[in-house]
């Protein structure tokens, strides 16, 4: 994989914009304590937004999810914080696939 194609080269704010919004917005620096987790945060989230901001950060979160698979978390959150604007950095990659399982609920929550 050329330095072009790599994912650091793929995501940006201007190809993310919901995405960002969201992690700006959730995971911010009291994140911990208004929420308690990313995923607490992703599901208020879910709470919060209209069938259409969910439906477009689920495609975002699905899409970032695509283009960093097999990178370490290191990566991910790197990518998370310096070039999707999000605060918190995750500990796991159990609490990234929480978050996933969270917006599959909620992506079918914009259906209908």
């Amino acid at each position: 994989m050329s330095r072009k194609d790599s994912p650091e080269s793929e995501i940006s704010a201007e190809r993310f914009p919901a995405l960002r919004a969201f992690l700006r917005g959730y995971f911010h620096e009291d994140m911990a304590e208004e929420y308690g987790s990313p995923e607490e945060a992703t599901r208020q989230f879910c709470e919060d937004a209209d069938s259409g901001e969910r439906k477009t950060v689920t495609e975002q979160w699905n899409r970032f999810i695509e283009q960093t698979r097999g990178q370490p978390l290191a990566i991910i959150n790197q990518l998370l914080t310096k070039k999707l604007g999000s605060a918190r950095m995750l500990a796991t990659d159990e609490e990234l696939q929480k978050i996933s399982e969270v917006f599959r609920a909620c992506g079918s929550r914009s259906r209908g």
